[in-house]
């Protein structure tokens, strides 16, 4: 199952979501230290730009829209154009999400350098023995959890070291058979070497709302080494912008909009 396709299916278990009437929450007069943004919004054929951009505005939340840079996404030069001129007639940020390594090589880099920012995540893990485990899905199955987290932490280092991206996505979680084990996998040995990565490279870090990872331990961790950090809902409905998890644990960790990556709109 396509990743776009799953995601989009488990945000439907609610069913009514995008079956409302859009009487989304009121917007909000309630005020933060840091700027109210989600980088990680997706659009759909039922959740359009229209839509995100009304729930924008209620929820006082700018977006940034991502799509994949993949064969059944965004393929092509072309296609990559189309996303850009479509997106700059709103007050969005325009970004990508790859899923794959060496991705960048498919597009020409006069227009990837229209893009405001790219997000990636280390959620296709490959194991090497020609099996990818697609860690989001609910049935994923580790065997052998030490040999995961060893090529879990192989491939998050491969994106932080190698490919030409703007934010860490998806920080630190795990699939969910292995889960209850967070605290015990993510060492702070693991954890140092994920921002060690990202600070060379001055990468942020999302703070994943959807997930609720990372947690604040990590934050505060990465916030001491000069991390900037982002908010992402990875929504594909309504849901985008309630940042519930992202706001609360920015407020416990005090951070401030200086520790914030906001991108330069580059329309």
């Amino acid at each position: 199952m396509e990743r776009r396709t799953f995601i989009k299916n488990a945000g439907l278990a609610s069913g009514a979501l995008l079956l409302s009437t859009r009487s989304a929450d009121a917007k909000t007069s309630e005020e933060y230290d840091f700027p109210l943004i989600d980088l990680h919004v997706h659009l759909t054929n039922d959740f359009t730009i229209e839509w995100a951009m009304e729930i924008a505005k209620k929820r006082n939340v700018k977006f940034g829209i991502v799509d994949h840079p993949a064969v059944w996404a965004i393929k092509d030069d072309a296609d990559l154009k189309r996303y850009i001129e479509k997106l700059r007639k709103y007050p969005v940020y325009v970004g990508l999400q790859p899923i794959d390594l060496g991705w960048s090589k498919r597009f020409s880099p006069e227009l990837l350098s229209k893009i405001d920012y790219v997000l990636m995540d280390p959620q296709r893990v490959p194991m090497g023995n020609g099996e990818t485990l697609q860690i989001w899905q609910f049935d994923t199955y580790v065997e052998d959890t030490d040999e995961f987290m060893k090529r879990y932490m192989a491939y998050a280092m491969e994106i932080l070291n190698n490919e030409p991206i703007n934010i860490f996505a998806w920080p630190l979680f795990l699939p969910v058979c292995i889960a209850r084990d967070y605290y015990t996998l993510w060492t702070e040995e693991r954890m140092q070497q994920i921002i060690s990565a990202a600070t060379k490279r001055k990468i942020a870090i999302e703070i994943n709302d959807m997930s609720h990872t990372p947690h604040d331990k990590f934050i505060l961790m990465a916030k001491k080494a000069g991390l900037k950090f982002t908010f992402g809902s990875d929504s594909r409905s309504p849901n985008a912008g309630r940042l519930a998890y992202s706001k609360a644990v920015a407020k416990k960790c005090n951070l401030k909009k200086e520790d914030f990556f906001i991108p330069v709109s580059k329309g």
